[in-house]
């Protein structure tokens, strides 16, 4: 099979190759994928840079998100059918195969029956934004169901899919970007109030508009911490799902006051019971056309360099590897 790897890490130019592997078989638990669509987040080509974890012991195959059909299923498994056209997530965590080749062979736990209704393009965005999105969002609808959540970055992977479950689950949604091309993306997702932090006062704005809210999806703790105190309800929850090189200075007193509480949301450690929650929530609202996938740069495998130098350039979209 042609697959996308890297032996050693660093920059995508210099690590980065295509080559033809041997098709690997299934093992007891596991499901193997023809891979249709391969998505690309930040998270892949900062462990590709070496930034968030050690070089392959022998090599690695990029991507943990993709959309595809079941190719073969290994003993003990159970619920996926040959030919079932099914999304992965976290696909190359503790896992040589993940989703930038032909095919990929993963735990059967982290492969996802699509529902018939979702494109391969949406099924491929899913993975690591939509979920860490409903994990940010408390897990279930009902944790923000009437409640007014913050969304900062409303254009972003994590932020679309933010907007779309929280308005699903009958929320009210305010959220933060950067430019005219960003508020129309955040606008098409159901946001019900779009702020461009760098032309008005976002804090100012949201007490003024909506009053205080219940929960945030903060992507960039450091820069924005100032503003979450500053609109936070009692007993609010700040999710942080973005890493910061940056050591952000806590308001304690602000916070303190709201009885506000700050989680952080690192997928790779969340617990299998959380993952069946995010996970059927996520598939729920697929099936209520409440998802839809953000506009698309499609990449061809061998173009798999110019497609992870395009997310780590902050490409807005979603950026597909087609094998």
């Amino acid at each position: 099979m042609r697959a996308a790897i890297y032996r050693k890490t660093g920059p995508a130019r210099d690590v980065l190759e295509l080559v033809e592997l041997d098709v690997p078989d299934p093992r007891a638990g596991e499901v193997r994928v023809a891979i249709s669509a391969s998505g690309v987040n930040p998270t892949d080509w900062k462990a590709r840079a070496g930034l968030t974890g050690r070089a392959p012991d022998d090599f690695q195959v990029p991507h943990h998100d993709g959309a595809g059909r079941v190719d073969a299923i290994g003993p003990g498994v159970t619920g996926l059918a040959v030919g079932q056209r099914v999304w992965l997530y976290l696909a190359a965590a503790d896992n040589p195969y993940g989703t930038a080749a032909e095919f990929a062979v993963v735990p059967a736990n982290k492969v996802v029956p699509l529902p018939d209704n979702a494109s391969d393009e949406l099924g491929a965005g899913l993975g690591v934004p939509a979920l860490t999105a409903a994990y940010c969002l408390g897990g279930d609808p009902g944790a923000v169901r009437g409640r007014t959540v913050l969304v900062a970055g409303g254009a972003g992977a994590v932020g679309h899919f933010a907007i779309e479950l929280a308005k699903h689950a009958g929320a009210q949604v305010v959220t933060t970007v950067s430019s005219a091309e960003k508020a129309e993306l955040a606008r098409a997702a159901g946001a019900d109030l779009v702020l461009n932090y760098r032309e008005e006062d976002v804090a100012e704005r949201i007490l003024a508009s909506v009053g205080q809210v219940d929960r945030i999806v903060e992507v960039a703790l450091g820069a924005n911490i100032d503003t979450d105190a500053a609109v936070v309800a009692p007993d609010a929850v700040i999710a942080v799902y973005a890493g910061e090189s940056e050591q952000p200075r806590i308001p304690i007193l602000p916070l303190a006051v709201a009885n506000a509480s700050i989680r952080f949301a690192l997928m790779y450690t969340v617990s299998a019971a959380e993952f069946r929650r995010v996970i059927s929530w996520t598939n729920d609202a697929i099936e209520a056309d409440a998802l839809s996938a953000l506009p698309v740069s499609d990449f061809e495998l061998s173009d798999v360099v110019a497609a992870q130098e395009a997310v780590e350039k902050g490409a807005i979209g979603k950026v597909l590897v087609r094998p």
